[in-house]
C-alpha cells in the first residue's frame, strides 16, 4: 500500500512509500517523534484514501505530521 507523510500545515508531502506493513508504520508515527531531512514531526492524524487508477480501486495511507 502507499504511504505518504505529509506536513499538515503546508501541505507538503515528506515522504512517499510503499509497504506491506502499513500498521507497523503508523505505530512507529504515533510514537514520540518522526525525523525527515526536512526536521522532526510529530504524528496528528491519518487517513485511509481509496481512489481509481487504470480501472482499479488503489487505497493509500496518508498521515499527517506537524513540525516541532
Amino acid at each position: 500500500m502507499n504511504v505518504i507523510f505529509v506536513e499538515t500545515f503546508t501541505g507538503t508531502e515528506l515522504l512517499q512509500m510503499v509497504s506491506q506493513d502499513v500498521a507497523g508504520i503508523l505505530a512507529a508515527a504515533q510514537g514520540e517523534s518522526v525525523t525527515f531531512p526536512l526536521g522532526h514531526f510529530k504524528y496528528e492524524f491519518h487517513n485511509l484514501d481509496f481512489y481509481e487508477e487504470d480501472g482499479e480501486i488503489r487505497q493509500e495511507l496518508v498521515i499527517y505530521v506537524k513540525k516541532i
